[in-house]
Order: structure tokens, then C-alpha cells, then sequence
């Protein structure tokens, strides 16, 4: 396994729609190996997408300490409750921080590393992450969502990357 270098802004695969996966194989199977490994190797981290280690493709993999490992293969956001605010940062975006809104659940659906259909109904940071990821495949930051200028901060204490 290997860290793989993330990609910052303002690089174009970050705002790219990512393709699906049409075959889970060998090299899909590695490219999640890698991402698990450069996750557990960011700073605050919780999850990553594929854009953002430079791969265009619907791959995300979460990893929030004291929970089960996320992997999902072109997921989709089903369903939607409710709306919080939260704090977010992104390890495409660093240095910095921002107020926005997130649903309080979700449901997402896609495939797992096996290539099995999985959903997965989730709450509070995993409902986050799963949004902040998926955003990533269709190209959208968390930047998108503040509400203006004002809400994005320099980062001075640590806050939770996706």
C-alpha cells in the first residue's frame, strides 16, 4: 500500500464529474488499499474521494476513528433529513474552514470493495462525510455551500478534514 499524494485546489480534477466504475478489479481494488492508507495518514482526517488523490472516477472511502470503515463504489445520496449547520474542512482545501449546512441523515447507496449492493443510513459525521465525499465526485467543495465570504476561516485550531 501506498500514501498517495492529495491534490489541493486549485487543480482541475477536483472540479471534474467523475466517471463510474465499471469493473471492480485488481486496480480498483489497490486505488482503495492507497486511499485507506493516505486517509489514516492525513491530518484530522475522516474520509477521501478519488479526484482527490487525482483519480476521476466514483470511488470514496471513509474512515472515522471508532467506526466501521466506509468503502462505497459509485454511491448516490438517496435520501436526505433535515438540515444542520457544521464545521468543515477539506483536505483539498487546507488552511482553511468553513460554516455550512448538512443534512441531519442520509442514505446512500453503491457498491462495496466486492462489488456487492450495500446502503448505508447515517447520522452526524458519517451523514457529513458521505455528502462532503460524494460532493467530490461531481466535482463540488464544500466552498460551494457557504452561504457567503464570511463563513470561511483560516484554520487555527484543528477541525475535522473530509
Amino acid at each position: 500500500m501506498s500514501v498517495l499524494p492529495i491534490r489541493t485546489l486549485p487543480d482541475p480534477v477536483l472540479r471534474q464529474k467523475s466517471k463510474r466504475v465499471k469493473t471492480i478489479d485488481g486496480s480498483i481494488l489497490k486505488l482503495i488499499e492507497n486511499m485507506l492508507e493516505t486517509v489514516r495518514a492525513a491530518p484530522g482526517r475522516a474520509g477521501l474521494a478519488a479526484p482527490q488523490v487525482g483519480v476521476p472516477l466514483r470511488v470514496i472511502v471513509i474512515d472515522i476513528p471508532g467506526a466501521e470503515n466506509v468503502v462505497l463504489i459509485n454511491p448516490e445520496i438517496v435520501k436526505r433529513s433535515g438540515e444542520r449547520p457544521v464545521t468543515e474542512g477539506c483536505l483539498s482545501v487546507p488552511g482553511y474552514y468553513g460554516e455550512i449546512k448538512r443534512a441531519e441523515s442520509v442514505t446512500a447507496k453503491g457498491r462495496d470493495a466486492s462489488g456487492k449492493e450495500i446502503r448505508i443510513k447515517a447520522e452526524e459525521l458519517l451523514a457529513q462525510a458521505l455528502e462532503h465525499e460524494i460532493d467530490h465526485l461531481n466535482g463540488i467543495l464544500y466552498l460551494d455551500h457557504l452561504e457567503s465570504q464570511d463563513k470561511l476561516y483560516k484554520v487555527e485550531d484543528e477541525v475535522p478534514q473530509l
